[in-house]
């Protein structure tokens, strides 16, 4: 890639954020694919290139090389105070725990992306990137989404955000200028749809066909693993969950967890929505659906097996209990996941 800056023009200006936890791969990826929009396609079908439909720009607090996370380069071509307000400011993943302090972290970015907006900028966050969002204030009674392994920090820390978890990509806001996509790959999702917003679905369409691009419609929920079952700080909440890790399947499990907790049945519940997030039965059926996971991954037994072994006795209910929490059925998650395990362990030597 060039690290000349992009020339100006009539072309919407995407301004990519830059800081020293971006990942390089998505910030260096999407700024090849909104590139190559319009170009591409007819240099495949005809032989010579088109025009370049949209001009990416890299932004940082000030230009000239970033070291990113995992020590990669990456050279700004543009400062803040440069680039006032770009027609799109994206926000890329940020390298950073769920968990960690972010308070004063990004204030500068955070400064810029405030200021963005108010000119009238559309505001893309990819994957964790939807964090400097929610530290900017924009996400008050706006639908959002992020990272799976983020949305639980993402609500909590922004308590009026209506946080979508099963979501893959989510715009909102006044004028849909604020857009956010989950996690992973996801962040192709979010550079398609800016060029069909700012040029056209058929441009979109012949960049996703030129880069094997599949969107992710049924969301990032069948990729998700438990996030948000970490040990609670409450130490009789704790001791109940570290039972319930091996106890899950057996027949009324919330009842058992809050004899065990010797609280009353109210407080048990209170206390555990408190310190988890989650009330227990929604627990257990996190654990159990994650186990069940696994087995469609890693063995061939019947789906009324699999429902029977992690605490179900009607196989019809899991079912539909999976679909809810996954987004596909048993046989359709197998059939994903199952083959790409099965794949990748025949590359073992």
């Amino acid at each position: 890639m060039s690290s000349a800056a992009p020339s100006s023009g009539d072309r919407p200006v995407i301004a990519i954020l830059v800081t020293a936890e971006s990942a390089a791969s998505v910030v260096y990826g999407m700024f090849d694919l909104l590139k190559c929009a319009g170009r591409d396609w007819p240099m495949v079908v005809d032989g010579q290139p088109g025009a370049e439909l949209l001009e990416p720009v890299l932004v940082a607090a000030r230009p000239g090389i970033v070291r990113a996370a995992n020590g990669v380069p990456i050279e700004a071509h543009r400062s803040f105070d440069e680039l006032a307000a770009p027609a799109v400011v994206c926000v890329p993943e940020l390298m950073i725990s769920p968990y960690g302090p972010l308070d004063g972290l990004f204030a500068r970015e955070v400064a810029w992306i405030q200021r963005c907006h108010a000119g009238g900028s559309l505001l893309a966050a990819s994957c964790s990137g939807a964090m400097l969002l929610g530290e900017a204030g924009l996400l008050d009674d706006e639908d959002a989404t992020t990272h799976w392994a983020f949305c639980e920090v993402l609500q909590r820390r922004y308590p009026l955000a209506r946080v979508r978890p099963h979501c893959a990509l989510i715009a909102s806001g006044e004028g849909q200028r604020l857009v956010m996509a989950g996690g992973g790959s996801s962040w192709m999702d979010l550079a398609l749809y800016l060029i069909a917003r700012f040029v056209g679905i058929e441009a979109a369409m012949q960049v996703a066909k030129l880069n094997l691009i599949d969107w992710h419609h049924v969301g990032q929920q069948p990729f998700a693993r438990v996030a948000s079952t970490r040990q609670a700080e409450d130490a009789v909440i704790g001791r109940c969950q570290t039972w319930i890790g091996d106890h899950y399947a057996q027949a009324a499990p919330v009842a058992a967890m809050a004899a065990l907790s010797g609280l009353a049945e109210r407080s048990f519940q209170r206390r555990f929505k408190l310190a988890t997030g989650m009330t227990p039965m929604e627990y257990v059926q996190t654990l159990r659906i994650e186990e069940a996971k696994h087995l469609l991954e890693t063995t061939q037994a019947p789906v009324e097996a699999i429902a029977g072994e992690v605490g179900y006795d009607d196989a019809a209910f899991f079912s539909r209990m999976f679909r809810r929490a996954v987004s596909l059925s048993p046989a359709q998650y197998r059939r994903r996941f199952g083959g790409l395990r099965a794949a990748l362990a025949g590359t073992g030597r």
